[in-house]
């Protein structure tokens, strides 16, 4: 039964993960792949035609050196004075043995010239027996392993005599020949993978260099505030080979950023023709609006009997025109902060400020709990004290009139030495979750039935002006609200 054995992934730390390194690697995967392939295919043959020229000469000694050992075992005397004569017509390390029944009679290989025995008997194990008494006596040549020598090619002929005559050369020049080549070939195709890897790299990186470009200025864009405000695109990436893929990109990702300066050049001269209107609405409403009002107070101060409809006409008017009048103020605000209108820079005692605009809340929201934690040491920040006042003023009057009588408002103010951290929390019904992510946001309300306030739920605009603020001084400004606790945290940088 196969046990499967569990993939084991290779880490992602191992894989390339830029386009140069992927294109490198498959490169050199590719070439070391042709080269094993080359060097299997030079060995393999090599190893096949060496094989093959032992074969033949095999095939020319033919089997008088194992049929001399017939004769009780040396070979036969050619009248020369020189017993070991035969031996001189063979190579050195010829093997010759003979088998009568299955079993090895005599075994001799022929030594070198300089051998000091002129013993030629070799003892063979008993698995040296049984492998040649396995071996078809066919005439045609078969490797065996000989223990008491080594790799041997070897042919095993029937004899006159009804014996088994095997003869057989060594196949070590044939393996130190191959291992030689296997050598040279590692050592020839690993400096070509190396060499290969590093012109290939550097030919990768000068084919890419129009794709690092473009990845530069995409890089640059995506760090650029698109979101408001004029805009200026980095330098268009070199024009590169246009009939090449990554010279098309380059051409189709530089017409792109055209299209998109050009639309924010219009949206950044549509923002600065609406902040120019607004600016110009709400400062020229600002004297209407406060003449409606004016008249509307004195028409109130008239001596003579006035009807009571006519005195409550009059009252509307004076409210609503003096809620008209704090909206014009909030958007001529804001008008001036999107146009980037500078702000004082001094030194604001930002504890003196939160003391202040609680004390004005509990005066304003005496139904409600009102509890401070401060530091024992005052909190300095460097900003314009009356706009920071309207921050704490806004998110105070937004706890109070989003929250019914008897709810807990705490302010926390704490520092770090770098930042100044600003909370103020409520146990309050919380901000609904449709509304959350546009809290800050223009325009954005309540809905009305969720507020406390008698006139509504306010313009909107109370929390956009404390997020420009807060932004204009260099800081931010979040909100995390669930049912029974709403938290706004305000960050600013504690400069003095």
């Amino acid at each position: 039964m196969r046990i499967p054995l569990p993939r084991v992934p290779l880490p992602r730390t191992l894989w390339p993960r830029t386009l140069r390194a992927r294109l490198t690697a498959g490169l050199l995967v590719l070439l070391a792949v042709s080269c094993a392939a080359v060097g299997v295919a030079a060995v393999v043959g090599l190893n096949g035609f060496l094989t093959s020229r032992l074969d033949e000469q095999l095939s020319e000694v033919g089997v008088r050196f194992p049929a001399s050992l017939e004769h009780g075992g040396l070979p036969p005397d050619d009248h020369d004075g020189d017993e070991r004569g035969d031996t001189r017509r063979q190579a050195v390390g010829t093997f010759g043995a003979r088998l009568v029944n299955g079993t090895v009679t005599n075994a001799a290989v022929v030594p070198s010239a300089g051998a000091e025995t002129t013993d030629l008997t070799v003892d063979l194990s008993e698995a040296d027996q049984r492998a040649l008494a396995a071996l078809p006596a066919d005439g045609r040549a078969h490797t065996v392993h000989l223990s008491a020598l080594d790799e041997y090619r070897v042919r095993a002929t029937a004899g006159l005599d009804g014996d088994v005559l095997v003869t057989g050369l060594p196949l070590e020049p044939v393996e130190a020949t191959v291992h030689r080549l296997e050598l040279v070939a590692a050592i020839v195709f690993g400096v070509a993978l190396a060499v290969a890897g590093v012109l290939g790299a550097l030919w990768v990186r000068w084919s890419l260099r129009p794709l690092s470009r473009v990845a530069a200025t995409a890089t640059r864009v995506s760090e650029l505030p698109l979101a408001s405000g004029e805009v200026a695109l980095p330098p268009r990436a070199p024009a590169a080979d246009p009939h090449s893929e990554v010279g098309r990109m380059a051409g189709a990702f530089d017409r792109m950023l055209g299209h998109v300066e050009d639309a924010l050049t219009k949206r950044h001269a549509s923002e600065e023709r609406l902040r120019s209107f607004a600016a110009d609405a709400s400062h020229e409403l600002r004297t209407p609006v406060a003449s409606v009002r004016g008249h509307a107070e004195l028409a109130l101060l008239h001596p003579g009997p006035v009807p009571p409809e006519v005195t409550r006409a009059l009252e509307r008017i004076a409210a609503e025109s003096s809620r008209m009048g704090e909206m014009v103020d909030e958007l001529l605000l804001l008008a001036r902060l999107d146009a980037g209108r500078p702000l004082e820079r001094l030194p604001v005692d930002l504890t003196h400020l939160v003391l202040d605009a609680v004390t004005d809340a509990r005066a304003a929201g005496p139904d409600h709990r009102w509890t401070l934690d401060l530091p024992e040491e005052p909190v300095t920040v460097t900003g314009d004290e009356h706009r920071l006042h309207q921050v704490l003023a806004n998110l105070l009057a937004n706890a109070r009139q989003h929250t019914p009588a008897g709810t807990q408002v705490t302010v926390t103010l704490e520092t770090d030495g770098d930042t100044a951290v600003l909370r103020v929390h409520d146990d309050g019904p919380g901000v609904p979750a449709d509304i959350q992510p546009g809290v800050f946001e223009r325009f954005t309300r309540a809905d009305r039935r969720r507020s406390t306030d008698p006139g509504g739920a306010g313009a909107g605009l109370g929390l956009s002006i404390v997020a420009a603020v807060v932004e204009a001084h260099g800081g931010s400004v979040g909100l995390r609200s669930r049912p029974a606790s709403t938290t706004f945290t305000v960050e600013l940088p504690a400069r003095i």
